[in-house]
């Protein structure tokens, strides 16, 4: 990370919390799926999407970088809250998935996960859309056969959150359709009714 060319990443309380995503995930040799890369490129993708907007305040991009720490290393949400502070804490934790396979199989356990994020705080929801983005593209290009079944899941979950940033919500909506289409699923989508979506293979 260059700092000196990236305005949103220079200040101070930002850097901190890329330092320490950065640790956490280099701590367990985290690599993109993929493509292999030091997993701080996604959460960095994830925190300037969400930084982009005006109205965003910098305890919210601090909680994107932060957002996978929970869910995939041993920092557990009290080090987040006491190294960041509730606010942060409560962002990451909504997005952090709490299922475990003793839930049920991966469709019971994505059910749950849509209820839950369908009651996030908007910030929470925001960053999942700005995740959903950054994610989508690598997941479909690299991996069509399980593209196909994580679409399907992004179609269920994308109209559940109301709250979410406006415009990152319409790019993620138009990426998954895209997506979905590219992979061969015959979309039928209306986001304004989350009961209305549907996918299936041609």
């Amino acid at each position: 990370m260059t700092y000196d060319h990236d305005p949103l990443l220079r200040r101070a309380n930002i850097r901190e919390a890329h330092r320490f995503a950065q640790w956490a995930h280099g701590s367990i040799g985290q690599k993109r799926k993929y493509t292999m890369q030091d997993y701080i490129v996604h959460p960095e993708a994830v925190a300037r999407m969400v930084g982009r907007f005006r109205d965003i305040p910098d305890h919210v991009v601090i909680a994107a970088l932060l957002h996978d720490v929970v869910e995939d290393t041993p920092v557990t949400i009290d080090d987040i809250q006491e190294q960041f502070g509730t606010y942060v804490a409560t962002l990451v934790d909504a997005v952090t998935d709490h299922t475990t396979p003793e839930m049920g199989n991966r469709a019971v356990r994505k059910e749950l996960e849509r209820d839950r994020l369908a009651m996030a705080p908007e910030h929470a929801q925001t960053i999942k859309m700005a995740d959903i983005i950054d994610n989508t593209g690598s997941i479909v290009t690299r991996d069509p056969k399980f593209g196909k079944v994580y679409i399907q899941e992004m179609l269920l979950l994308l109209p559940r959150m109301q709250r979410a940033e406006h415009t990152l919500t319409k790019l993620a909506q138009w990426q998954v359709t895209l997506a979905g289409v590219y992979l061969g699923l015959v979309i039928m989508a209306d986001f304004n009714d989350p009961l209305d979506v549907f996918a299936e293979e041609k």
